[in-house]
């Protein structure tokens, strides 16, 4: 009898685990239902996030293959403008001393750096960093496998000179009608490791204000500003420090990662996703900005990535496809321009890069290899420049040019909530066009696992640390283009799965 029992309760065990999982499974399968308006409000949506691009030092800028990895990018995007560190490392060449300790000046490689990035249709986006050692008033050498200098100079005026004499060698070299249209950012990161004055802020402000008095003194017209902190740090002392001490800023500038943490960035004690971090750190420093006595400065972030330690499973992954998206949908109208650090792995602030991938942060591998992420700004360039009302977290809606509409829609997840079987975080989405007449064809460009991601090939040649110049070319293979998937819209719909960590822009036409 109680074997019966036993049995019977088993059953109804089963039985009841059986249709909670086929609830759940249902729940699970249940579409994603976007309700597109194409007669929505809308608002001007310029591209903030493909103008800028950092990259490592001054002194790669010099090689072929950083070069080479810079026009790839410049066919996808509208990069308009490249950041790099250390101008005045001594590897430039640009400072030293005679024996009587007079400054002597050398622009050589500045001119073959700057030279280089202008033949490729980009402008510099100047930082100034780090210390000569000659000039330095201390050995300060930071972390970094180049062993920059980051101490403050020994001699106020030679500083000032050093500053004033390399802007206006541009301005001799290029024209003052050009360089106006650059940047120039003092130092990088002073709030962290990147400066060893004491105490920081203050000594900070000193090196600021010499150099922005020094640019100035060459034209008033060019653009200087800082602090370009890590962690949004300052920007509202830095701002009223400027103003109380009538001190030139043309704009406002600074850092986050998205696993930075949230001690750090705004000194609580809450878990802040690392899709949610950016544009948290974004909307802080664009506040602070409208609540200053300059309320009208422009906003540029400097740096920013998913990551900023070496993680092959965020910057390598497909996951930075709709990170990237999601980061565009959030920052929109906080911020003038972001400088995504960076558009190659040429790149050596750990030492000389060993392997294709080992979450570097480039779009594009060594050798050349784009990765995904540099598919997800190919799709994303083709967004259009109004972006319409649409009540998503995981899609953004635009009109082109052409009146046509431009939609993204994506399904991230965090690599640490993948599951065994990737297909069981896919997704279905079904896109409703409201307000759109004529018959119209979606044409469907994805960054996903199985376009444009080179991983997978990789893998199967056995992940080779140093890729033959065959294996080279079946990894770039990944990146092309090709044609876009073509669908008809059914009655103003459009039906599409998004697999874990897909991307999909689709032009309606």
């Amino acid at each position: 009898m109680i074997g019966c029992h036993r049995n019977l309760l088993l059953l109804v065990l089963s039985a009841m685990a059986f249709s909670h999982a086929a609830v759940a499974q249902t729940a699970a399968a249940q579409p994603e239902v976007l309700v597109v308006d194409a007669a929505a409000p809308a608002h001007p949506f310029p591209h903030f996030w493909e103008h800028m691009f950092g990259s490592g030092r001054a002194s790669l800028s010099l090689r072929e293959s950083y070069r080479q990895d810079l026009r790839q990018v410049k066919q996808v995007t509208e990069v308009e403008y490249v950041r790099f560190h250390a101008i005045f490392l001594d590897e430039m060449g640009v400072y030293d001393e005679d024996s009587a300790g007079r400054p002597v000046y050398n622009f050589s490689y500045v001119d073959q750096a700057y030279d280089g990035l202008l033949q490729n249709r980009v402008r510099p986006f100047v930082e100034l960093s780090f210390m000569p050692k000659k000039l330095a008033s201390k050995d300060a050498p930071h972390a970094f496998w180049y062993k920059q200098n980051v101490a403050p100079p020994k001699d106020w005026a030679k500083w000032d000179a050093l500053i004033y004499q390399f802007t206006k060698h541009l301005v001799e070299r290029y024209g003052v009608d050009e360089v106006q249209k650059w940047y120039f950012e003092v130092w990088n990161e002073p709030n962290i490791d990147f400066w060893v004055g004491e105490p920081k802020q203050a000594t900070y402000w000193e090196l600021y204000d010499h150099s922005a008095a020094a640019v100035k003194r060459v034209s008033p017209r060019l653009r200087v500003g800082g602090p370009a902190t890590a962690q949004a740090a300052w920007a509202d002392a830095f701002i009223q420090h400027c103003v109380e001490k009538h001190v030139p800023v043309d704009f406002v500038s600074s850092h986050v990662y998205g696993n930075d943490s949230a001690p750090d960035v705004f000194g609580t004690h809450e878990s802040i996703p690392r899709d949610r971090m950016v544009c948290r750190a974004v909307k802080k420093v664009h506040d602070q900005i409208k609540a200053s006595p300059r309320p009208s400065l422009p906003l540029i972030w400097s740096e920013f990535n998913a990551s900023y330690k070496n993680e092959p499973e965020i910057t390598d992954s497909t996951y930075m496809g709709p990170w990237m998206a999601d980061t565009i949908r959030q920052c929109d109208g906080l911020v003038d321009e972001m400088s995504y650090w960076t558009f190659s792995d040429v790149f050596e602030e750990q030492g000389v890069v060993k392997k294709p991938f080992y979450g570097g942060y480039g779009l594009i591998a060594a050798g050349s290899i784009p990765k995904l992420s540099f598919t997800a700004f190919r799709v994303l360039h083709q967004l259009g420049r109004e972006r319409i009302t649409l009540d998503s977290d995981s899609a953004l809606a635009t009109r082109a040019s052409d009146g046509s509409l431009v939609v993204a829609v994506w399904n991230l997840v965090p690599p640490d909530q993948l599951s065994s079987n990737q297909s069981g975080s896919a997704k279905t989405v079904v896109i409703k066009i409201k307000n759109l007449g004529g018959v119209r064809q979606a044409y469907i460009s994805r960054a996903d696992g199985e376009h444009g991601d080179p991983r997978p090939v990789y893998e199967k040649m056995g992940s080779p640390i140093y890729p033959t110049q065959a294996q080279l070319q079946k990894l770039r293979e990944p990146a092309l283009p090709g044609s876009p998937e073509v669908q008809p819209l059914k009655d103003g719909e459009l039906s599409l799965t998004l697999p874990a960590n897909g991307l999909a822009v689709i032009a309606i036409r």
